[in-house]
């Protein structure tokens, strides 16, 4: 543990055992959250995104101490979907899956990557398994949270058997304001032989909250997993979405979007592994910050020793609408095997004056101009979004984000 990390005094093995026996849940799963609380005093915090001369984010000056309340966790959640695919609470999933999250829980994330990973497994009192069947269509599962806590700890695990998919809509957001919250969610996604699943996650969170995500997928033959992940709230997000693709003639897309004002701070993270031949990846970032906003992202397109055959592409985007604001990218290559067609590329900028100019000397009023091109910079995102309530709610909170600075 490197000095800094603050190692929670006020939480016991009474709480966890607690928290797992309210969820009646087996003795492995009890042992493996009190070992992910015992480990608490050897771990760091993740990994943030480094640029020369500067840590964009300071995960260490965050008061986990008073942030987090383990046993007072309040929530509405919403979890639903179609009959042929089961759609259950954590508690439901225990009773009647077990084989399946022995089998799945802790295997695509480890319960002690990192502090904030671990501190996760032991404490989450709230999820939702999804399990869809061999040759089962899936869409419209849906899962709303809404935290009315001042900490709230979530799990969510997707399985996917031969040739069936699913589209999952996600979504956060504030019901109960407290002074400061913090929202941690886990996302394990196993996607079976020739599957496909599109995970979208929209976080409109409190702008008094902190926000640790982690959404991670393995592929299996010809399986696919695409990720749409659109944030919004929090005053800090550390996010990371990746797909490790281990099948071979799998596929993945990664698509984000982002809007930062105010103060707020988002540290995003995306990543793509190629471990098998004839694998394709399309990673798709565009985002805006202004007033005093900062974000930093990272992509990394890893490319193994045997991923013969492989196409992957990279670009981010990100557009400052005030002097004040900062923004960085670092889009990263790691190429281990010729046999690659890879790309990547990363912009930061302002408003073009051209554009701009073009338009007001048509009569378009300035603020209506900027707006419209705001709106125009994110449709390659938008675009990608190929679930239409997900991207007809982020076009609403962006223009209504752009309303309010007027």
């Amino acid at each position: 543990m490197s000095a800094g990390t603050q190692v929670h005094a006020n939480l016991t093995d009474e709480q966890v055992r607690q928290i797992s026996e309210e969820l009646d849940e087996p003795d492995w799963l009890t042992e493996t959250r009190l070992e992910a609380l015992e480990a608490l005093e050897e771990l760091d915090m993740p990994d943030v995104i480094r640029t020369p001369g500067r840590d964009w984010t300071n995960l260490h000056e965050l008061d986990f101490e008073s942030l987090v309340d383990p046993l007072n966790a309040a929530e509405n959640k919403d979890q639903v979907g179609p009959d042929e695919v089961d759609v259950l609470s954590w508690a439901d999933a225990v009773q009647e899956h077990e084989d399946l999250l022995k089998e799945h829980f802790g295997t695509i994330v480890d319960p002690q990557e990192n502090y904030l990973t671990a501190l996760s497994t032991a404490l989450f009192s709230t999820g939702t398994v999804i399990y869809v069947p061999e040759g089962v269509d899936a869409e419209d599962v849906t899962i709303r949270t809404e935290q009315n806590s001042r900490s709230l700890f979530n799990y969510t695990l997707v399985v996917t058997e031969k040739s069936s998919s699913v589209t999952i809509l996600e979504r956060q957001s504030t019901g109960e304001e407290q002074d400061e919250q913090y929202y941690s969610g886990i996302v394990e996604v196993a996607a079976g032989e020739n599957s496909y699943v599109q995970y979208g996650s929209l976080q409109n969170l409190s702008e008094e909250a902190y926000n640790f995500t982690l959404k991670r997928g393995v592929t299996d033959t010809y399986a696919t997993i695409d990720w749409i992940e659109g944030n919004i709230g929090t005053q800090l997000t550390k996010t990371e979405v990746s797909t490790l693709l281990e099948g071979d003639s799998s596929e993945t897309q990664i698509v984000g979007a982002f809007y930062g004002h105010n103060d707020q701070h988002f540290d995003l993270d995306v990543k793509v592994w190629h471990r098998a031949e004839h694998t394709t990846a399309d990673l798709v970032t565009r985002g805006v910050t202004d007033d005093v906003a900062r974000s930093v992202y990272e992509g990394v397109q890893d490319v193994g020793r045997d991923a013969w055959d492989t196409s992957s592409y990279q670009r981010e985007n990100t557009l400052m609408l005030s002097d004040e604001s900062e923004a960085d990218a670092s889009p990263k290559l790691i190429i281990n095997n010729h046999d690659t067609e890879a790309s990547h590329s990363a912009t930061v900028g302002q408003i073009d004056q051209e554009d701009l100019f073009y338009m007001t000397s048509r009569g378009v009023d300035p603020r209506a101009a900027r707006n419209m091109l705001v709106e125009g910079f994110f449709v390659p995102v938008l675009e990608e979004v190929d679930v239409d309530e997900l991207r007809d709610d982020l076009v609403e909170l962006i223009g209504a984000r752009l309303r309010e600075r007027e």
